[in-house]
């Protein structure tokens, strides 16, 4: 059974940090695209960022280099580093797995955790 279990939410202030982490089993090889996704209440769910099959990177462009996404293939695990966290930042955020093609639209992707919660104070 596939699960996708983020972890690492939390309360910060503006200007600090976090890192969020998403255990991934029986996600299909082929599946190979891992991105994190976030969701404001009241809002669209959007992408934030999100690594291909070939392991390159990419970010929305409203992140202006605060985040970082990376994968530890021999742990399973999908990494959000995020940096100088901002208000606007407050969501939950998802771990998601594409199967097919690998970009940062809702709609490509086939597996999706639970998310975890992320609120930045001003």
């Amino acid at each position: 059974q596939v699960q996708l279990v983020e972890s690492g939410g939390g309360s910060v202030q503006a200007g600090g940090s976090l890192r969020l982490s998403c255990a991934v089993s029986e996600v299909p090889d082929s599946c190979g695209c891992m991105a994190w996704f976030r969701q404001a209440p009241g809002k669209e769910r959007e992408g934030v960022a999100r690594i291909g099959f070939t392991g390159r990177p990419s970010y929305a462009d409203y992140l202006k280099d605060r985040f970082t996404i990376s994968k530890d293939n021999a742990a399973n695990t999908l990494v959000l580093e995020m940096n100088n966290l901002k208000p606007e930042d407050t969501a939950t955020y998802y771990c998601a797995a594409a199967c097919s093609w690998c970009e940062l639209k809702v709609a490509g992707f086939s597996y999706w955790g639970q998310g975890t919660q992320v609120t930045v104070s001003s």
